[in-house]
């Protein structure tokens, strides 16, 4: 599932390349799994709309709308004169959200370009290209709202303090810990392992028995971990491509995820892995304690 560098890289290029287009129209399959909101909820609050910003949230990516009326048909000032219809109330907090889920993928493709089998939805813009929602396992999630907020803290903008008090008392494994996202909205399996390796502590260790200083390094290599990840495009270890169809290159910076019986790259020590909560966790039992 794509975690927080990843989608953040596909929010920034979306961001690049459709910002201040206007969807003109949208089509949905007939598959219900990805549909969040009713489709013509969905559908009533994407067309006509210009795309005022694409950003990221948790683990979602969220377009920002307002109206942007059809490029293709602006209406004259004289007809305007003449209508005695009011005209429509500003839709500036519309928005609209995708979760990729496991394997989605949101693309931005020629109108020409072969559509894919489990395609579910397209937007089509008035400068002549489609937004694509792209997920064969139907575990992404497409609705719309306003003003739409993270569960938790973003990772990147939490003070130390805060992060400090999210896992003060907590019983559970700091691993599960950092994989609530009530607590923390972004991030996912490997950035908790890159993360836990960094600041030399067990996934297992109970969230309870750190101190602050070892919690205060933990906040120190999540967000360096995070950051290292945007720059990099993210990690390709699955179904992950950016907006533009290219792999990241975070993997290869990987010193525990997916490196089992492999030998740490600080002490030697083969790398091993448990199953905390039904999710894979990977580390150095020489490095981490």
């Amino acid at each position: 599932m794509p975690e927080l560098p990843e989608v953040e890289t596909i929010a920034r290029g979306l961001a690049s390349r459709v910002k201040g287009d206007v969807i003109e129209s949208v089509w949905l399959g007939s598959k219900p799994e990805p549909l969040k909101s009713a489709a013509s909820e969905i559908v009533a609050t994407l067309e006509a709309k210009r795309i005022a910003d694409v950003h990221r949230v948790g683990k979602h990516i969220v377009f920002d709308l307002e109206n942007g009326g059809s490029a293709s048909s602006p209406v004259s000032s004289k007809s305007r004169q003449k209508s005695s219809r009011a005209p429509a109330p500003l839709l500036t907090k519309a928005q609209w959200i995708v979760h990729l889920g496991m394997t989605g993928r949101m693309l931005v493709c020629k109108p020409d370009q072969a559509i894919e089998k489990h395609t579910h939805a397209v937007a089509k813009l008035a400068s002549g290209r489609e937004l694509r929602f792209v997920d064969p396992r139907r575990f992404g999630r497409l609705s719309v709202a306003r003003g739409f907020e993270a569960a938790g803290s973003e990772p990147l903008e939490v003070k130390l303090g805060a992060f400090v008090d999210l896992f003060r008392g907590r019983k559970t494994p700091i691993k599960s810990a950092l994989l609530n996202q009530k607590l923390l909205s972004g991030v996912g399996n490997i950035y908790a392992d890159e993360s836990l390796f960094r600041a030399g502590i067990r996934p297992r260790r109970r969230a309870a028995s750190l101190t602050r200083k070892e919690l205060s390094r933990l906040y120190v290599t999540v967000q360096e971990v995070l950051k290292e990840a945007i720059a990099l495009g993210g990690s390709s270890v699955s179904d992950y491509v950016d907006a533009d169809g290219e792999e990241g290159f975070f993997q290869l910076q990987h010193r525990v995820y997916g490196r089992e019986g492999e030998q740490c790259l600080v002490c030697k020590t083969p790398i091993k892995r448990v199953v905390i909560a039904g999710r894979s966790s990977h580390y150095c039992p020489n490095c981490q304690k």
